[in-house]
């Protein structure tokens, strides 16, 4: 098997889950929030998920204290490990082989993806965030995993990137590289038919899980229709 099937056997899920722990508390007027506050909600919710069989949850608090980051990563470590998930840490490469995550999610402003893999061994997974058919190549010549594209749709979260890529060239991507593509941004329920019909290994989601009304059969509607041939 060659290396890029060996990555696509060691990337086993369809749906990567990143946190938000704002959506369940607003921030006080000094915009923090409490100790018990940033690990209670988001370490129950995402167990929710986990329940409902989501296999792939991303640590993103980035305004988070060193400390603070690494009780949580303990946390979702223990969490996962629970329900045979993978953890990855987003860009804290010494967070991620702190608690013996199983990857870290790498930013344009993070460590390149070819300077981490120079420190972590084979087994540790990379995945990148990437915006263009340029950076989704440079991350996978780098050795990532895998890659995240988008926003693919309109999204207030992604507003910064500017407009949304949209399924064209989401196809492209798909075409020109060989790492699993993981759509990001704006991707709903009703969206998930048109993302697979592009390409898409899977998707990563934020708000369409965590905002449900019911977590756990969120999770498990999403993965259904990810896995219906």
């Amino acid at each position: 098997m060659n290396d890029e099937g060996r990555k696509s056997k060691r990337i086993n899920f369809k749906l990567y889950l990143i946190t938000d722990r704002k959506i369940f508390h607003r921030p006080s007027r000094k915009g923090t929030l409490s100790p018990r506050d940033f690990t209670s909600s988001i370490v129950n919710a995402v167990e929710k998920a986990l329940k409902g069989g989501v296999k792939a949850v991303q640590l993103r608090e980035k305004d988070l204290s060193t400390r603070q980051l690494l009780k949580l990563a303990y946390r979702m470590r223990e969490l996962t490990e629970k329900f045979d998930a993978k953890l990855f840490i987003n860009d804290r490469l010494d967070i991620a082989l702190a608690v013996s995550a199983d990857g870290v999610h790498l930013t344009q402003n993070s460590m390149p993806a070819d300077a981490v893999r120079r420190v972590v061994k084979k087994a540790f997974l990379i995945g990148v965030s990437t915006h263009s058919l340029k950076e989704a190549r440079q991350a996978e010549e780098a050795g990532a995993d895998f890659v995240t594209f988008g926003p693919v749709y309109r999204t207030s979260s992604k507003l910064r990137y500017g407009r949304p890529l949209g399924l064209n060239v989401l196809k492209r991507i798909v075409k020109k590289i060989k790492a699993p593509v993981f759509a990001i941004g704006g991707i709903k329920s009703g969206r998930i038919k048109d993302v697979k019909k592009a390409g898409a290994s899977g998707v990563a989601m934020i708000s369409e899980i965590f905002k449900a009304a019911g977590i756990q059969n969120k999770a498990n509607e999403i993965i259904n229709l990810l896995e219906d041939r």
